[in-house]
């Protein structure tokens, strides 16, 4: 793999300013990684925003739809999808003018990865945020 992470000092970073993050397939199912993820984020005092059509609501958010249909700016979209599907939300992070996107742990496009850093967003791929904040937060 050619791509590149950012350093973990500009992770910390990223992990301090971000206040909301939109939480691109979570699912309702609490067993599912994406459920236990997002749930142990907002614990930490994120704003979890589920993303997910036909899902009106999960761990006590309203849920939309898709990243656009989101009446309100988001600092970092989490991807819980699988690689195929990382372009498209790529697409609509620039559209929606999102500064951050994470890919998780396991997905990789390095392609997509580098057309979202291309054009001005932090982009951490094949990482978790759990374990992320876990081993960086002070």
């Amino acid at each position: 793999m050619s791509f590149q992470n950012p350093s973990s000092d500009e992770i910390r970073a990223l992990l301090k300013r971000v206040k909301t993050i939109a939480v691109v397939g979570l699912s309702p199912q609490p067993g599912r990684p994406s459920y236990g993820v997002s749930q142990a984020m907002q614990r930490f005092g994120y704003r979890i925003v589920p993303v997910r059509p036909a899902l009106a609501e999960a761990l006590g958010e309203k849920a939309y739809a898709s990243l656009a249909d989101i009446p309100f700016p988001v600092d970092l979209v989490d991807v819980f999808r699988a690689a195929e599907h990382i372009p498209g939300v790529v697409e609509e992070c620039l559209a929606i003018g999102a500064p951050a996107i994470w890919i998780q742990e396991g997905i990789v496009h390095e392609e997509a990865a580098e057309r979202a850093r291309a054009a001005g967003l932090m982009v951490v791929m094949d990482r978790c945020i759990y374990k992320d904040y876990m081993a960086l937060a002070e």
